[in-house]
């Protein structure tokens, strides 16, 4: 079969990831089936041991989607009204939304020019009586610095959570996203770098009690069959969809390799004054979940690539603080991600994404810059 028409290169292509797995999908797939344990049983308990295993965690907890993962923890840990939570903007509005559920709310805060990503300077910067937390957001599939943002919060006495749902297996050092702080949460929607075939999410920790809680609230606030001693909410992953994370699981490693090789490809070919790179942090290992540079004029550099048959897409053209329920949660401008949302633009990246497809993008957006630059 082949994967894609070099003709149009579409900015995402997950045909090749389903194909590798069909095989043992239909095994785990047919194992749910066949015991009729569509929630919890032996598959979802495998898929969350294994995925806490692999984040380096003692605790993997399955939950409805990523959005929840972040509000639940939130809420099991007794972050709710009054509390302000640190958020850096350029994110999509999920993080802060989740905090805005939990009935915190969000602060946001700016980020590295050259790294896209939080520091622990602007958190410093922003904690005022009521910060409570910050939700670190691994972008693009790269490690925010955690060590020094985590000095700053035992010195502050702030809670750290990761937003790591771009980042399944981004590394700095030997430890794994999701592993610095509290808790990481995770989203496997589609499109993610472990995707299931729908809405899917989990929290990994070494905090025993804290995945209890979880689990808990997850649940609807069950403590027994018959007992529900919280309020809680409908938020399980099923277990046809640990079936398919399971299946994918074994090649994520291999998957996030070709990510980085076609990255290191677009450099190579890609050598223009124009494009800009976000910078990489030194001992770290991004598993390239979006391939973004900064151009000029990126609506018309869009536009431009889309008559030649090259798709792509924008992470993410409005900053949080712009958007209208989350206006009054910034008090000051923020440079970075009001720059950032208007150069910004995503360049196709999956697995099976060929040599002949980053090549064909690399010129048609050489000629692009050309053309605008003219």
């Amino acid at each position: 079969m082949r994967l894609a028409d070099v003709s149009v290169v579409p900015f995402l292509d997950l045909r090749g990831t389903v194909l590798e797995i069909e095989t043992d999908l239909e095994v785990s797939w047919n194992d749910v089936i066949a015991n009729a344990t569509f929630f919890g049983g032996p598959v979802l308990r495998r898929f969350e041991m294994e995925w806490a295993h692999y984040c380096g965690t003692r605790n993997a907890v399955g939950v409805a989607n990523g959005t929840d993962a972040i509000e639940l923890t939130l809420r099991a840990l007794g972050i709710g009204a009054g509390d302000e939570v640190i958020v850096p903007t350029n994110t999509f509005v999920a993080t802060a939304e989740a905090v805005m559920h939990s009935g915190a709310t969000p602060r946001f805060v700016d980020v590295d020019p050259s790294t896209l990503l939080l520091t622990a300077d602007a958190v410093d910067d922003a904690v005022n009586a009521r910060t409570s937390a910050v939700i670190v957001v691994h972008l693009y599939g790269s490690v925010a610095p955690m060590y020094e943002i985590n000095a700053v919060a035992r010195r502050r006495g702030l809670i750290v959570l990761e937003d790591a749902a771009q980042a399944h297996g981004a590394r700095e050092g030997h430890r794994r996203a999701g592993s610095f702080a509290t808790a990481g949460c995770f989203s496997f929607y589609p499109g993610k770098n472990l995707g299931a075939f729908g809405d899917a999410g989990a929290v990994v920790t070494d905090d025993d009690a804290l995945a209890g809680r979880i689990r808990v609230l997850a649940d609807h606030g069950r403590t027994s069959h018959t007992n529900h001693d919280f309020v809680g909410r409908n938020s399980r992953l099923d277990a046809l969809q640990a079936a398919v994370l399971l299946a994918k699981l074994p090649h994520l490693d291999e998957w996030n390799r070709a990510r980085r090789q076609a990255r290191v490809l677009y450099q190579e070919w890609l050598i223009d004054d124009r494009v800009v790179w976000p910078a990489a942090r030194s001992d770290t290992e991004s598993v390239v979940h979006l391939n973004v540079v900064l151009v000029p004029d990126r609506d018309r550099v869009r536009d431009e690539l889309s008559r030649r048959g090259v798709q792509t897409g924008v992470h993410y053209p409005v900053p949080c603080h712009w958007q209208k329920p989350y206006a009054a949660f910034a008090s000051m401008p923020l440079p970075v991600a009001e720059h950032v949302a208007q150069h910004l633009v995503s360049l196709p990246m999956f697995p099976h994404i060929t040599e002949e497809q980053v090549q064909r993008v690399c010129v048609e957006l050489g000629r692009v810059l050309q053309v605008v630059g003219s």
